[in-house]
């Protein structure tokens, strides 16, 4: 076996045919939101909100009318990676060209590779997510090979048939929304600037079952002490209050600049 000096002269001879390759690499996006109920006006009480995710259904034929595989099933959005583009650049555009939406903040979170995840072959998907208000959907629409573009709540969607392995992806991506909810501040997109302990705890509800959360007293007990939100005081020099959602007026919070911080070894 002929041995090679320098790293050119290894890389001149380098037969990548001697490798298996993969048969293509995608990017898949499972995009969610915190939805809340139209309640009548003046009712006392915060409205209820779900977590939803946006998926397309596949459309029965591709764009040259060939029959799309996996056609008539409900999948994220997303499609294959073009040479000249990131894995994060593709997620980017498939996400326009499918559902019309654009401008969201994505994130990595896991790479699918098992063999037979796909009926084409060997296909590598990239995935990514992202937790964002519903106004920023508000001009979702299908198109390229998607048929048609929802949002559906957990339960409706693990109730349909899902392409390829996506089943498995929303799992997945749905323990990471879970963790952001908690671990960050995130929440604050999905509240007034303003607001009560309750539309808080409305909005955390949505998608965790944390019991800490669940529980009003202990959730309203500590809530408070959090370093990332503060009580707002008015011009008076008084805690601001508001009866929107009760007859009783309840404290006003904001979140400020802080972050959480967590210790690994508490």
């Amino acid at each position: 076996m002929e041995r090679y000096q320098t790293e050119a002269d290894t890389l001149a001879h380098y037969d990548a045919k001697q490798y298996r390759t993969p048969d293509g690499y995608t990017s898949d996006i499972a995009v969610f939101s915190i939805i809340a109920e139209e309640l009548p006006e003046h009712t006392k009480k915060p409205p209820k909100r779900t977590l939803k995710i946006m998926l397309i259904k596949r459309a029965a034929c591709d764009n040259e009318g060939n029959a799309n595989i996996e056609g008539g099933k409900w999948a994220l959005p997303g499609g294959f990676i073009q040479p000249d583009e990131t894995a994060y650049e593709a997620a980017k555009r498939e996400l326009q060209e499918e559902a019309g939406v654009s401008g969201l903040h994505l994130k990595h979170f896991n790479v699918y590779d098992k063999p037979g995840r796909d009926p084409r072959g060997w296909i590598i998907s990239n995935a990514h997510y992202a937790i964002v208000p519903e106004h920023q959907l508000d001009k979702r629409k299908a198109a390229d090979d998607a048929a048609e573009v929802e949002l559906f709540d957990m339960e409706e969607a693990f109730a349909l048939e899902l392409a390829f392995d996506h089943r498995q992806i929303i799992q997945d991506a749905l323990a990471f929304i879970k963790r952001d909810m908690i671990q960050t501040t995130v929440a604050r997109n999905f509240l007034p600037q303003e607001f009560t302990l309750s539309e808080l705890q409305g909005v955390l509800l949505a998608a965790v079952s944390d019991p800490a959360i669940q529980s009003s007293p202990v959730f309203f007990d500590k809530a408070p002490k959090l370093r990332f939100i503060e009580l707002v005081i008015g011009n008076d020099g008084k805690p601001k209050t508001s009866n929107r959602y009760s007859y009783r007026p309840a404290k006003l919070y904001r979140f400020n600049e802080a972050e959480p911080v967590f210790n690994v070894y508490k």
